[in-house]
């Protein structure tokens, strides 16, 4: 129970301020409660009593699906933008301040991948697998190479950057 509102209007109120996934958990478990909290907004409503691994893996599937909406919402767009950096998806082209920037293939796939994935830190290992693949073995300090390399390329200072930051002691991130 919550004291001064339900869950029905604080997931109105959320939904209206809000672009994330909201999941309902509820002791009310008549079909038009269900109804109703999906209706205001809620992406999935679970009845009390629950198992805790299910209620685990209903919000990682919920967390998935909004990723992937998102991303692909960025994609069919063609366009991404974030602040002066404006990236062409569908012609591999990057701006900045409405100049383009020349940027190697590798050095786009980690900004695109960084950019989708913002305000999520990755560390060296992580970056190199996804961005230069498993099967690639080789040295993690090419990611910090081709980190300050796109950091020359798209930021103001690249010594202070603003968008893609530096997490000590566990990788980098993308500041949107």
């Amino acid at each position: 129970m919550l004291p001064g509102m339900d869950g029905f209007s604080v997931c109105r109120e959320l939904r209206k301020h809000l672009d994330i996934p909201i999941l309902m958990i509820t002791a009310l478990q008549e079909d038009i409660d269900t109804i109703r909290g999906l209706g205001m907004g809620a992406d999935d409503y679970i009845e009390k009593p629950f198992s805790p691994s299910v209620l685990v893996a209903r919000v990682k599937s919920n967390i998935v699906q909004y990723r992937r909406l998102k991303k692909n919402g960025k994609e069919m767009s063609g366009e991404i933008n974030i602040g002066p950096i404006c990236i062409h998806t569908k012609s591999h082209r990057v701006y900045v301040a409405g100049q383009e920037r020349e940027l190697k293939n590798i050095e786009y796939e980690l900004l695109l991948f960084l950019v989708t994935n913002a305000d999520i830190v990755f560390n060296r290992e992580t970056l190199y697998g996804r961005i230069w693949g498993l099967e690639a073995m080789g040295d993690n300090t090419t990611v910090t190479v081709h980190i300050n390399r796109l950091r020359e390329k798209i930021e103001e200072d690249p010594t202070n950057p603003r968008y893609i930051q530096t997490v000590w002691g566990v990788g980098y991130r993308f500041k949107a």
